[in-house]
C-alpha cells in the first residue's frame, strides 16, 4: 500500500494544521497518524503527518501543489514515500557491537533502512561486513591524510547516494567542514559518562568510583564534539557486585539499544532540529512490528 509522510517546520502560527488537513483533504488523502509540537520558547512549530494518497495522487504533484501553503507559513516542508528505506553508511573502527547489532536489524527488517556502504579505518570487519553482500571501504586517517581522507568518504556517500552516515563507534574526530556539511544527517553515539570520564577506558573509571547508572546517548554531530543536538539516551542500573567487565558488557547493550533507536527515529522522519535541542515525535503503534513483519 502506498503511503506517503510530510514533515513540516515553520514559525507559529494559527492555522497551521488547518490548512495542511485541508490540502491533503482536497487531493484525496487521509491521514493516518499526526504528530506536532509548538515550542513556545524557540517559537517554531515542528509536525509529522503520514498518510494514504486514496486517489492516487503522486508524491511530486503533491509536493509541488503545496508550494503556496508552505510560502505562505514559510514553511521547510518535504513530503516522503514511507516505503522507501533510507540510504545509510555506516562508519565504524574497532568497537564492532554496534555495527554487528544493525547489521542484524537490518536483515531481519527491524530497521527501514538500507546499508549501502560501511567505512572503517581499519581491516577488523571487512569479513563480516562482505558476507552481509555490503560494499565494505577501509579508509585510512591520520594527522597528515585527514582533508584527503574525508574527500574519499564522502565520494563513498555521494556514489551511494547515502542520506545518513551513521557513526557505530568510529574513533576518528570529523573536521568541522565535513559536519557543517552533513549537518542533521550525520548520527554518533557514545556513553553518557561524559564529562565525567574522559578518554581511555571511561567504564573501568566508573567502575573504579562506583557509579551505579550506566548510560548511552545519541546525538547528531556537530563541530562541538559530543555536544550535538541529542536524539535518544538510555540508562542500565549497576550493583556493587558487578565487575569491570559486566560495565563494559552493559554499556555495550544500551549503546547498540539507543543507537538504533535513534537510527529509527531519523528514518521514519521524527527527529527534528530544534536549535541545540531536537523535537522527537513517538513511533505510530505498531511501527516496530511491522516492519519486523514485512
Amino acid at each position: 500500500m502506498t503511503k506517503y509522510c510530510l514533515t513540516v517546520t515553520c514559525p507559529s502560527k494559527r492555522g497551521i494544521v488547518a490548512a495542511i488537513a485541508n490540502y491533503l483533504a482536497d487531493q484525496g488523502c487521509n491521514i493516518t497518524d499526526s504528530s506536532q509540537y509548538d515550542d513556545p520558547v524557540t517559537g517554531r512549530f515542528f509536525m509529522r503527518v503520514s498518510f494514504v494518497p486514496e486517489t492516487g495522487a503522486a508524491l511530486e504533484a503533491l509536493e509541488k501543489g503545496f508550494g503556496a501553503t508552505a510560502k505562505t507559513f514559510e514553511m521547510q516542508a518535504k513530503f516522503h514515500d514511507e516505503t522507501e528505506k533510507m540510504k545509510v553508511v555506516i562508519m565504524v573502527s574497532r568497537f564492532g557491537h554496534c555495527l554487528n547489532d544493525l547489521l542484524y536489524r537490518v536483515r531481519i527488517g527491524a530497521l527501514p533502512i538500507e546499508i549501502v556502504a560501511v567505512i572503517s579505518n581499519h581491516m577488523d570487519y571487512q569479513k563480516v561486513v562482505v558476507n552481509h553482500d555490503i560494499p565494505f571501504h577501509c579508509i585510512k586517517v591520520t594527522k597528515e591524510n585527514k582533508p584527503t581522507a574525508e574527500a574519499a568518504i564522502m565520494r563513498v556517500v555521494e556514489d551511494a547516494g547515502a542520506e545518513l552516515i551513521v557513526l557505530a563507534r568510529y574513533m576518528q574526530i570529523l573536521s568541522d567542514e565535513m559536519c557543517q556539511k552533513m549537518s542533521g544527517r550525520i548520527i554518533n553515539i557514545h556513553h553518557s559518562f561524559l564529562p565525567s570520564f574522559k578518554g581511555a577506558n571511561p567504564y573501568k573509571q566508573a567502575y573504579e568510583r562506583g557509579v551505579k547508572l550506566i548510560g548511552a546517548t545519541s546525538h547528531y554531530v556537530t563541530a562541538d564534539l559530543d555536544e550535538g543536538p541529542i536524539i535518544e539516551q538510555d540508562t542500565v542500573r549497576i550493583t556493587h557486585a558487578q565487575s569491570a567487565d559486566d560495565y563494559v558488557s552493559l554499556g555495550r547493550d544500551v549503546e547498540s539499544q539507543v543507537l538504533a533507536r535513534a537510527i529509527h527515529a531519523h528514518a521514519h522522519r521524527r527527529a527534528f532540529l530544534n536549535g541545540n535541542k531536537t523535537v522527537v515525535f513517538p513511533a505510530s503503534p505498531g511501527a516496530y512490528a511491522s516492519e519486523r513483519m514485512g
